[in-house]
């Protein structure tokens, strides 16, 4: 009964959101890197800093620094969306929101100081590779449910290491903007402040899960965004592209934009080869090494994303051969 009623106050939120991102024009238009064709409010993604408002309201004790970062990289990401900000604003208010949550789940006191770099590091390009895979009808949505989805089940059946409310709240705005944005065409896009904001989420948690299990593991519940971010990042690289500058290079707009498959399409296959992931991750923790797990897991994924480079040599040679001499 209390997530059905939280389901209805942030389906009344976005409708409420909806009005006011007509009111004052707050759109996504498409340019080269969109997947989409046609104006559409920005934003819906606001969905999950509500949720975490609603949850912070009844647990303001041990929630106030998770609930001040994701307040503020979601303030500087709505305004990103309205208009424009550097990287360097929000680069500093990413690092500051990251801080608060180094601080709360007590980091700085339990790994040397290397280990504190390389947290920051992981942290803020988890949070804009989330960022740079949200570009399709449902992504976000689906892929943030199903790891959403994992983190519970390890929370109820393996190791208890955080509110299991903390969680569901998550799920339950995943599915309320999924019932908005999972369309083929969509009421609205989650925006950064969405994609960031709810990056930041899975993060905390995440690292949550890591410091309470001593294990590297559940990295892996992100492995199919890292595969495509990081692999899209060297191919950008190796292509000498801008890596800063809109592009279409991740393998789901190859197979959305190029190939021709439909958005929701892509979504649930990023979604449900992520959860294949996921469900191998959790069968084999504490039963295999670490190491093993992850080149189990890892090299599967870039066999995967290096299918795109066949589909681009494909879709190149076809369109060689409509081309008029």
């Amino acid at each position: 009964m209390q997530y059905l009623i939280l389901l209805i106050i942030l389906m009344i939120i976005m409708l409420l959101y909806f009005k006011v991102a007509d009111y004052f024009n707050i759109i996504d238009k498409p340019n080269n890197r969109s997947s989409h064709t046609e104006i559409t409010l920005r934003g819906g993604g606001i969905i999950f800093w509500f949720a975490a408002l609603l949850y912070f309201a009844q647990n303001i004790q041990i929630n106030y620094l998770f609930f001040t970062g994701i307040t503020l990289v979601s303030l500087v990401s709505f305004w990103d969306d309205i208009q424009s900000l550097s990287n360097k604003m929000r680069i500093s208010i990413h690092f500051l929101s990251i801080s608060l949550i180094f601080f709360d789940l007590g980091l700085f006191n339990s790994i040397p100081i290397w280990g504190v770099i390389i947290a920051y590091v992981l942290a803020i390009g988890l949070i804009n590779a989330y960022n740079f895979m949200d570009g399709i009808n449902g992504i976000t949505g689906f892929y943030t449910f199903t790891v959403m989805s994992s983190l519970l089940y390890v929370n109820t059946k393996i190791q208890l290491f955080t509110d299991g409310s903390f969680i569901k709240y998550a799920m339950v705005a995943s599915l309320v903007f999924l019932f908005f944005n999972y369309r083929k065409k969509a009421k609205c896009f989650a925006g950064d402040v969405g994609s960031i904001a709810i990056a930041f989420w899975v993060i905390y948690l995440i690292l949550k899960l890591i410091l309470v299990t001593d294990s590297l593991i559940w990295l892996l519940f992100l492995a199919v965004y890292g595969v495509d971010a990081v692999c899209t990042i060297l191919h950008r690289l190796y292509l000498k592209q801008n890596i800063f500058e809109a592009h279409r290079l991740h393998l789901y707009q190859i197979l959305s934009n190029e190939y021709g498959l439909q958005h929701r399409v892509v979504s649930l296959y990023y979604a449900l080869i992520q959860a294949v992931v996921s469900f191998f991750v959790i069968a084999f923790y504490q039963k295999v090494q670490i190491v093993i797990v992850f080149i189990s897991m890892i090299i599967p994924l870039l066999f995967i994303y290096s299918l795109k480079f066949y589909l681009l040599t494909k879709i190149k040679n076809r369109t060689c051969q409509i081309t008029p001499e």
